[in-house]
């Protein structure tokens, strides 16, 4: 009969040991190793620490590379026809005027904008935009204010993006001789100058006896004030007022009121814009050309896909904007063949134009809409206005 044996039993009046293999290198204390094994050890102990002293680099790196930066990254974002649908309705849509069915493109393009107040990015996202050729990498101070919080610039984003929509509007029906009336409002001060005679949401009506039309008018009306105290009518919360207003001049000598300056629009009709998650002012002109197309019989682009960019004041001046560069990538990726871009941007367009895009320059919305009709007409690119002609 077997006697079974658990482990970690041992049989009665027995001992059990177990003999682990020796390390070669290991003696007993009082055994002294061999100068040979002595010399073997110190290699050994210096890859070891060099191992160490690796890894702890490597996980240095790796954590720097994860590490918030003060950079923003400027990333081409998505085309969108200002003449189709946006969550499913019609981006442009006008009542109380006859509208037309249209075809073809006329994109507004976008930015992705990473980083900033609205969300830090690492430095592995910063170095992947440095060897991105279609990506622009700037100083968090270069983009926003320092104290600038994500809500901040969100509300200015929105602020611009209907001011941009409002000021389309207007240049779209000064291009089409729609009258429509534009009082001009305080803004906000900019200083104390005339703080408690002027406050936000003022109309101004008249200068020294003279309506006021607009900016360049109100311009023109305080340098010919030759006490610097021009008498003013203004509109407050319904209520006629008037008052002697005070200015100081600027480094250029311009007599000035200190207040930032608004345009509120009274339209014949209604035009709304349907677009979410887009902010700023360079979809003016697209914006424009847009409203155009819809009110005019015929198809303004001939079912060619134009994109474009660029900021609109009422009188169909085109201004400037940023991220041209990204917007190029965005047109093409989007179908563009061609691309209207603001004359003040043409240096930051050169060596930038993805191949298959033609680009070409306008400086107000008549030269852009003349661009279309062209392109609509079958005209050969060479021979329009591009940035370097």
């Amino acid at each position: 009969m077997r006697t079974g044996l658990r482990v970690g039993e041992k049989p009665e009046g027995k001992t059990t040991t177990v003999t682990q293999p020796q390390d070669p290198q290991e003696r007993p204390a009082h055994e002294p190793a061999s100068d040979n094994e002595s010399s073997s050890l110190r290699p050994r102990r210096t890859q070891r620490r060099l191992i160490t002293a690796t890894c702890i680099a490597v996980v240095l790196a790796f954590v720097a590379l994860a590490l918030p930066t003060p950079y923003v990254v400027e990333a081409p974002g998505p085309a969108i026809n200002t003449l189709g649908k946006d969550s499913g309705k019609q981006l442009i849509e006008v009542t109380g005027h006859k509208t037309y069915p249209t075809r073809g493109s006329l994109d507004m393009t976008t930015v992705f904008v990473l980083g900033g107040a609205q969300g830090k990015i690492s430095f592995f996202r910063v170095l992947q935009a440095w060897a991105d050729p279609h990506e622009d990498v700037y100083p968090e101070e270069a983009m926003y204010p320092r104290t600038a919080t994500s809500e901040q610039i969100s509300d200015t984003n929105a602020a611009e993006m209907d001011d941009s929509q409002q000021s389309s509007v207007a240049a779209a029906l000064g291009d089409l001789g729609i009258d429509y009336q534009q009082e001009l409002t305080v803004a906000g001060l900019a200083n104390d100058t005339n703080k408690g005679l002027l406050q936000t949401d003022d109309v101004l009506r008249q200068i020294d006896g003279k309506p006021i039309s607009d900016v360049e008018m109100l311009r023109s009306a305080l340098q010919e004030s030759t006490d610097g105290k021009p008498r003013m009518k203004l509109e407050r919360a319904g209520q006629e007022k008037q008052i002697t207003a005070k200015t100081t001049l600027s480094k250029e000598g311009k007599h000035q009121l200190g207040v930032y300056l608004g345009t509120r629009y009274t339209f014949p009709f209604d035009v709304k814009f349907t677009l979410s998650d887009v902010g700023g002012p360079s979809a003016g002109m697209m914006f424009a050309l847009g409203i155009i197309d819809t009110l005019t019989p015929g198809d303004l682009t001939g079912g060619k896909n134009i994109a474009g960019t660029g900021t609109i004041d009422a009188d169909g001046k085109v201004g400037p904007i940023g991220g041209i560069a990204q917007k190029l990538v965005g047109a093409r990726r989007g179908g563009a063949d061609y691309f209207l871009a603001p004359a003040d941007n043409c240096d930051d367009v050169v060596g930038r134009v993805p191949e298959g895009l033609t680009v070409i320059k306008v400086a107000t919305l008549e030269q852009a809409r003349q661009a279309v009709e062209q392109v609509a007409s079958g005209t050969d690119p060479k021979t329009l206005a591009g940035c370097g002609s």
